[in-house]
């Protein structure tokens, strides 16, 4: 069973992915393929669709999706490292006053 996550802001960011692949699909400068599946991993947990999709994606290049799953974990532990420490000292400021 999938678990849904609504965010507006995964959802804006993952629409406006999908919007570049379909853009750089036509112009030579973007690289369409890799906005549109940016757009599916960042939609996977909002729409069924995508998560098919980025399923599709997973079968098709296994290593790919892992590498790109693996920096997501790290980029999230690092924000909420940096968040949990941004929390600390400002508790310690507002101690002071």
């Amino acid at each position: 069973m999938m678990e849904f996550r609504p965010s507006l802001p995964r959802k804006v960011a993952g629409w406006s992915l999908l919007f570049l692949g379909v853009i750089g699909s036509v112009l030579p400068v973007l690289q369409g393929a890799l906005f549109f599946a940016l757009g599916l991993f960042v939609l996977r947990h909002q729409y069924l669709w995508a998560h098919r999709g980025l399923g599709w994606a997973g079968d098709r290049w296994p290593n790919a999706v892992a590498k790109v799953e693996s920096m997501e974990a790290r980029l999230i532990g690092w924000t909420r490292r940096k968040a949990a420490r941004w929390r600390n000292s400002t508790r310690r400021l507002f101690r002071r006053a």
